[in-house]
């Protein structure tokens, strides 16, 4: 049964330690809470008390340390306004005894970029340059144009087997498939994901964690099973504030071009209604 940060606040000192980072942080639940405890906006050494659940490989899974980037961002600077965008590095495999860095590169009258950091064994890890930037009155309005064909919802979809998945996957996301096609093809993966705690889960912060969820849509044009890595993700939230029904995210990874071990990647995610919700652009090594 999912505990909220709510119901734990008053007798756990490190996520009373984050209050000050306003509403969005209270509708965490617990294992996710857990995750981001320790980013408590004051730089320095740092635990991650369940960085096993979170795990690809030997490293934290991407959106799970790009989350805790973001968290940190958060709680360090708490009137910051909306984030707006974001570009990740993933330097170095991250495990559980971290650093953490956050400082305001600059604050203009909009739009205020933070720069968030994470060291792992003296070095950095990962680095996120994040944009948050207030809303003004609007001298261009266009909307994204909707997926087509619309796969249908999440729960017509099929179940997705994860058995074999990475923890990450398996500890903490249901997955549904989101296209027809299976096995090798387009080189295109579109999955629906839901945290398997979603309820007080706040969008951004779920957005974050599943948007690096799939793998690359260059593994459809794979000739032999081999490891995959991402190197970078930079994503733009179009919105400031997006809701989805029931957990459910619909994502999409599509490469563009794939060869010499590397492939570029097309990423997006829609909400259940079919509205775009983010959308990002991604390198990844193809390995084997």
């Amino acid at each position: 049964m999912a505990i909220t940060v709510m119901q734990k606040q008053q007798s756990n000192p490190q996520l009373q330690a984050g209050r000050s980072a306003g509403k969005w942080q209270r509708g965490l639940t617990m294992s996710v809470a857990s995750l981001i405890a320790n980013a408590t906006g004051k730089s320095g050494p740092a635990k991650l008390s369940h960085a096993d659940e979170w795990m690809q490989g030997r490293t934290l899974y991407g959106g799970a340390s790009a989350l805790i980037a973001y968290t940190q961002a958060r709680r360090a600077f708490s009137d910051l306004p909306p984030l707006r965008a974001a570009q990740i590095g993933f330097v170095a495999p991250i495990g559980n005894e971290i650093e953490l860095h956050a400082e305001i590169v600059r604050q203009g009258r909009n739009v205020t970029q933070v720069r968030s950091e994470i060291h792992c064994n003296g070095a950095l890890a990962l680095t996120a340059f994040l944009l948050f930037g207030t809303s003004r009155d609007a001298n261009a309005v266009h909307l994204p144009a909707p997926l087509e064909p619309w796969p249908g919802s999440a729960e017509e979809s099929d179940k997705v087997s994860i058995d074999k998945g990475p923890p990450f996957l398996r500890n903490n996301i249901e997955v549904r498939r989101g296209q027809e096609t299976t096995g090798k093809g387009k080189p295109t993966v579109r999955r629906w994901f839901r945290l398997k705690e979603h309820a007080e889960v706040d969008p951004i912060s779920t957005m974050i964690l599943l948007g690096d969820a799939n793998p690359p849509g260059a593994i459809r044009t794979m000739q032999r099973q081999g490891p995959i890595s991402s190197i970078n993700w930079s994503f733009n939230l179009l919105g400031p504030s997006q809701q989805t029904r029931d957990g459910w995210w619909l994502s999409e990874n599509s490469s563009e071009h794939a060869d010499d071990g590397y492939s570029s990647e097309r990423l997006s995610m829609w909400n259940s209604e079919g509205s775009k919700v983010m959308s990002g652009l991604q390198s990844v090594a193809i390995f084997g």
